[in-house]
């Protein structure tokens, strides 16, 4: 399976989605097809993480103050369901491997991945 997470209106999905052979990829734009909660399981079965997919760069992190409080697994489970902004992006997903957000390591390790 080849599948990937993203925000249109995110500049850096975007660029990141023009650099990247997206070839068999299903492609889902999470503001306008939200994530279902099946989806964040299959997410959290490859990731054992719940803060591993968590964007604590969203606008909402900060306006809420989240940085302060004590936020468990299941808050952030909570978090990402509630609110797309929440999830870190882009995802992709490449056979049983995920490949999480938009650091250079992540996206050359996706990039090896699809050689």
């Amino acid at each position: 399976m080849k599948k990937v997470y993203f925000l249109q209106t995110c500049d850096t999905c975007r660029r990141i989605l023009k650099e990247v052979n997206l070839e068999g990829f299903e492609k889902q734009e999470i503001k306008s097809e939200p994530i279902t909660v099946a989806q964040l399981e299959e997410l959290y079965g490859l990731t054992q993480s719940y803060e591993a997919l968590f964007n604590k760069r969203a606008k909402l992190y900060r306006e809420m103050d989240l940085k302060n409080q004590n936020l468990t697994e299941q808050d952030y489970r909570q978090y990402i369901s509630d609110e797309y902004t929440f999830l870190k992006r882009p995802v992709f997903i490449v056979e049983n491997e995920i490949f999480v957000g938009n650091s250079k390591k992540v996206i050359d390790n996706l990039k090896e991945k699809l050689l």
